[in-house]
């Protein structure tokens, strides 16, 4: 009979998209030389497992910024376009604030107005007619967003890729380590070698999460690149995106440098961990509980004095103080269900922070 053997996941290496790899043809040799001794930035991809080379993703951010600035190019010619763009054809339309006489003086003026349209007149000839006319103000925001507010905010945003992914990392090992230390220590308790340690949580990525890359790339160094111990849990700590991961990764190789207990440093870590995340989960629930208090006084007993009072100020108000009816449709059918909404928003995006 086969023997069933457990297979190391396959991690994809430096794979490049379209997109970057056009990118690196058109700038990455000019990038090259400068982008390989930016060691802050070499570093950042490494904790944010971003697998291309610094001159590709510096390439990648500054063509990425050039489009964005061509397509703000290309939305200002299509808003200003003389005769045909987005501002002609809004300035092109009747004034509502005049529809109505030329309404009236048609009426009254019918052979004028026929004469008018026959001719192509404008508004049929109508001497109230007027189109609407965008302010300079608004216009002079739309060219100033679009030239001088998109181009940086758009370059700014590309060139914290990296440290997006860093920080998402870095929750995500923290989420995951108490676990993953925990089998560490009960890993060592049955005399595993840390190598077979770093293997088997390679292998369970789906539970550990994020701890599981930094595992597979010790354990790459170790069989792969012939790396002693030491030397890859050292990478490691370099690796890390989480403080806790670089304490964790850190303490090992304290613990090996001095011929310590490994096995024993793995249980305190084990109970560390775990200890920071029941008062990470303490924290948690006490901030779920003081949602909750807050949104049956806003969400649940607000609404109900706020419709009983609208109702009344309905019925009595003067002339002093005109509530309409569309108002009082407005906050019941909008504000009161985007109070609902929002909180709803808020405990999700709570919930997905603590999801496992």
């Amino acid at each position: 009979m086969a023997k069933n053997v457990q297979m190391a996941p396959e991690f994809e290496g430096m794979a490049l998209t379209e997109w970057q790899k056009i990118c690196n043809v058109l700038l990455g040799r000019a990038l090259k030389k400068k982008a390989r001794k930016d060691t802050e930035l070499m570093a950042l991809l490494a904790k944010a497992d971003i697998r291309v080379m610094p001159e590709v993703y510096k390439a990648t951010n500054i063509l990425s910024t050039v489009l964005v600035c061509l397509g703000s190019l290309a939305l200002l010619g299509l808003i200003f376009a003389p005769n045909a763009g987005l501002l002609y054809m809004y300035e092109s339309q009747t004034d509502p604030a005049t529809a109505k006489a030329c309404i009236d003086w048609a009426f009254w003026h019918p052979t004028e107005a026929a004469d008018a349209r026959a001719a192509g007149i404008p508004g049929d000839g109508c001497p109230h007619y007027s189109t609407k006319d965008l302010s300079a103000t608004y216009e002079y925001m739309i060219i100033g967003s679009l030239l001088f507010v998109v181009p940086p905010m758009s370059y700014r945003h590309f060139s914290n890729t990296a440290e997006r992914k860093k920080q998402a990392r870095s929750e995500k090992l923290e989420m995951f380590i108490p676990y993953a230390a925990s089998y560490t220590a009960a890993m060592a308790a049955a005399n595993a070698t840390p190598a077979k340690i770093f293997k088997s949580l390679a292998a369970n990525e789906d539970i550990y999460g994020e701890i599981a890359y930094d595992s597979a790339m010790i354990y790459r160094d170790i069989t792969l690149l012939g790396m002693d111990l030491v030397t890859a849990i050292k990478l490691a700590v370099d690796r890390s995106a989480s403080p806790w991961g670089t304490e964790f990764f850190q303490g090992m190789v304290g613990t090996l440098s001095s011929g310590g207990n490994l096995k024993l440093y793995f249980l305190n870590r084990a109970e560390h961990y775990m200890r920071e995340n029941r008062i990470r989960l303490n924290m948690f629930l006490e901030t779920l509980g003081l949602m909750a208090e807050s949104y049956i006084v806003v969400a649940v007993a607000m609404p109900l004095f706020l419709i009983v009072m609208l109702v009344i100020m309905f019925w009595v108000s003067g002339k002093g103080s005109q509530l309409s009816e569309g108002m009082v449709y407005g906050i019941v059918m909008g504000m009161l269900p985007a109070i609902h909404l929002a909180y709803s928003g808020l405990i999700w995006m709570m919930s997905k922070e603590m999801e496992m």
